[in-house]
C-alpha cells in the first residue's frame, strides 16, 4: 500500500481528467447493468425498447471515454518517471552507479516503468469506480429490503477486499522474484552480447547458452508459478460470485415468501446482484495482476529514494576562471565503499600540488590510486580524509556547475554516443562553432581521419562507438576536452592506445595547452611523462 500510495500521488496534477475518468466509468457502469435489469423488468412489467438500445450505445460511449482519459493519465506519467528517473540517475552518477549491471539499469527504465501503465490506467479508476458502484447498489438493494443490501454489502467486500487480502501476499513475493529474475536475465543477455567476440574467440558458447538455458527455465518456471496463482485466484473470485448470487436468490425467495417483497424484486435482485460484479471482480483481480506491478514499482522507488555519495552543490562560490590558482590535495586517504563495507584504502595520506601553468605526472603500478585521484580532483567522491582545493578552495564548497566549468576530464575509456561525430564532440560545448570543433580535433589529432570518411564530422558513431579503434576513440575524447577548454586538465591515460607519431602530435597540444591550464598527466609511458614538469611516483596503499 505504500508504494501505491506514493505512485498515487503523481496523478495529482491530473486530478480533474482521474475524476472524469472515474464518473465515465461510474455511468457506463450503470449503463451496463441497466441492460439486465431493464430485461428483468421486461419479465414482470412493460418496458420500452429505446432505453435499451440507448444503455447499450451510452455504454460503448462512456467505456472509450474512460479507457482514454486512463491512458492519457498513464502514459502522461510514464513520460513524467522516465524524466525523473533520468534526472535521479544523473544525481546519483558516477559514483553510485559506477559497478552497477547496466542490464538491470536498462530493465528498469524500460520494462519496470512500462508496468506501472497497468496501475495508471486500469487501477486506480476501477478502485474508484468499484467502490461507488458497490455502494450505489447496495443502496438500491438496501432500499428494497434491508437484509438484501447488507447480504450485497458482505459479498462486495468479501470480493472486492478480502480476497485481494488474501491472495496479495504470496502475489508480491512471486512477483519481486520474476522482477529480479527478468532483470538479471536483461543483464546476463547484455554481456553476452557485449562479449560475443570473446565467446566465439575462446569457444565459450556452448557454456553461455546453457547458463541461458538455465536462466530461462527459472524464469519460466516463476512465471508458471504466477499463472498458476492468478488462474487460483480467478477461480476463488468465481466461486465466490455465483455463491452470492445463490444467496441472494435463496434470501429473496424467503423474503417473497414471507410477504416481505414482490416477484418482481425477487427477479431484480438476483440479477442485480450477479451482473453488478464487474468493478468489484476488476479489483479483485489487480491483488494477483499487480503483483509484478507493484515489484517494478518498488526497483523504481528504491532508485529514487537513493541519496548520492557526493550532492551537488549549489550554494558554494564560483571558481575565478580568469584567476585560476591549480589544485592542490593535502594528506589525503580515500577507499571506495562495497555496499554498507569500506574496502582497504586506496590512496594514503597524499599530499600533491598542481600548479597553473604546469604539467604535473603521476605515474604508479595499477591500483596504486591514479585514476582515483582525477575522480577525487572532479568530486566524484568525498574524501575520507584531507582536503582537496581547486584554485585555493575547498572543492566542497565550490558550486558543481562552476567546478565541471572549470574541469576537463578524460579517461581512459572514452563513451561514444549513437550520434554524428560532431555532436559527440560538441557535447563538450554545446555552443560551440564549427571552426571551434575542427580547431579541437586538430590539436587531438583526429581532424584528418574524420575528413577522409565519406560524410566527414557528420558521419554516424555505431552503438558504444564500435565502429572506431580504441585509439580514434580516444583522440575524440581528446577532443572533447580541447573543446571544453578547462583550466584543469585532468587526463587519464590519454595516449594507451595511439601510436608514437600522433601521441607526439597530442603531446604538443598538450604542452601548448599548459601555458594557460594546469593539467594532471596520469600515466605509465615514460614518452608520455617526458613532458611533464614534474613526476610524483604511487604506491600501492595497503593501510585500512
Amino acid at each position: 500500500m505504500k508504494i501505491l500510495l506514493r505512485l498515487s500521488k503523481l496523478i495529482a496534477p491530473l486530478f480533474p481528467i482521474m475524476a472524469l475518468a472515474v464518473t465515465f466509468g461510474t455511468l457506463g457502469f450503470f449503463c451496463a447493468i441497466g441492460i439486465p435489469l431493464l430485461g428483468a423488468f421486461a419479465l414482470t412489467r412493460r418496458v420500452p425498447l429505446a432505453p435499451l438500445v440507448l444503455a447499450g450505445v451510452l455504454r460503448g460511449v462512456l467505456h472509450y471515454a474512460e479507457q482514454y482519459c486512463n491512458h492519457f493519465i498513464a502514459f502522461t506519467l510514464l513520460a513524467r518517471i522516465r524524466n525523473i528517473v533520468f534526472a535521479k540517475l544523473r544525481v546519483l552518477g558516477p559514483a553510485k552507479l559506477e559497478g552497477r549491471q547496466k542490464g538491470n539499469l536498462i530493465s528498469l527504465i524500460t520494462s519496470d516503468i512500462e508496468l506501472l501503465e497497468l496501475f495508471y490506467a486500469h487501477t486506480v479508476s476501477p478502485v474508484c469506480i468499484a467502490f461507488l458502484a458497490s455502494a450505489a447498489m447496495t443502496t438500491l438493494l438496501w432500499m428494497q429490503h434491508s437484509a438484501l443490501g447488507i447480504a450485497s454489502l458482505v459479498f462486495y467486500t468479501a470480493v472486492g477486499a478480502f480476497i485481494p487480502l488474501v491472495v496479495q501476499k504470496r502475489a508480491l513475493k512471486l512477483g519481486a522474484a520474476y522482477r529480479t529474475q527478468f532483470a538479471a536475465m536483461n543483464a546476463f543477455l547484455l554481456d553476452m552480447l557485449r562479449g560475443l567476440q570473446q565467446s566465439t574467440l575462446y569457444k565459450t558458447g556452448e557454456k553461455k547458452l546453457h547458463a541461458l538455458e538455465e536462466k530461462s527455465d527459472a524464469l519460466s518456471a516463476n512465471k508458471k508459478s504466477l499463472a498458476m496463482h492468478e488462474g487460483c485466484t480467478a477461480a476463488l473470485i468465481d466461486c465466490c460470485v455465483i455463491f452470492a448470487s445463490v444467496v441472494m436468490l435463496a434470501l429473496s425467495l424467503i423474503l417473497y415468501r414471507n410477504g416481505a417483497i414482490d416477484f418482481g424484486t425477487v427477479i431484480f435482485s438476483v440479477t442485480a446482484m450477479f451482473s453488478s460484479f464487474g468493478p468489484v471482480i476488476a479489483v479483485a483481480r489487480l491483488g494477483s495482476s499487480l503483483s509484478q506491478t507493484v515489484a517494478a514499482g518498488a526497483r523504481v522507488l528504491a532508485l529514487l529514494d537513493e541519496s548520492p555519495v557526493v550532492a551537488e552543490v549549489t550554494d558554494g562560490i564560483t571558481v575565478d576562471r580568469a584567476h585560476f590558482g591549480g589544485a592542490s590535495m593535502q594528506s589525503v586517504t580515500f577507499a571506495y565503499e562495497h555496499g554498507a563495507q569500506q574496502s582497504e584504502n586506496v590512496v594514503h595520506n597524499i599530499s600533491l600540488d598542481f600548479p597553473a601553468n604546469k604539467i604535473t605526472g603521476i605515474q604508479g603500478k595499477s591500483g596504486s590510486g591514479k585514476s582515483t585521484l582525477l575522480k577525487l580532483l572532479m568530486y566524484f567522491w568525498r574524501v575520507d580524509s584531507g582536503t582537496v582545493r581547486v584554485s585555493g578552495s575547498e572543492i566542497s564548497t565550490i558550486n558543481t556547475s562552476s567546478l565541471r566549468e572549470v574541469e576537463s576530464y578524460v579517461t581512459q575509456e572514452t563513451a561514444l554516443f549513437h550520434d554524428t561525430i560532431e555532436n559527440n564532440i560538441r557535447i563538450a560545448k554545446l555552443d560551440a562553432t564549427d571552426d571551434e570543433i575542427v580547431e579541437a580535433c586538430k590539436k587531438a589529432s583526429i581532424h584528418e581521419f574524420i575528413m577522409s570518411l565519406p560524410q566527414g564530422y557528420q558521419t554516424h558513431v555505431a552503438e558504444l562507438g564500435d565502429n572506431f579503434s580504441g585509439g580514434e576513440r580516444q583522440r575524440l575524447g581528446l577532443a572533447r576536452a580541447f573543446l571544453h577548454d578547462g583550466n584543469l586538465l585532468l587526463l587519464d591515460e590519454p595516449t594507451s592506445n595511439l601510436d608514437l607519431y600522433n601521441e607526439r602530435i597530442i603531446l604538443d597540444s598538450v604542452r601548448t595547452t599548459a601555458r594557460q591550464k594546469a593539467v594532471v598527466l596520469v600515466s605509465h609511458r615514460e614518452s608520455t611523462l617526458s613532458i611533464a614538469h614534474s613526476v610524483h611516483k604511487l604506491e600501492i596503499a595497503r593501510q585500512s
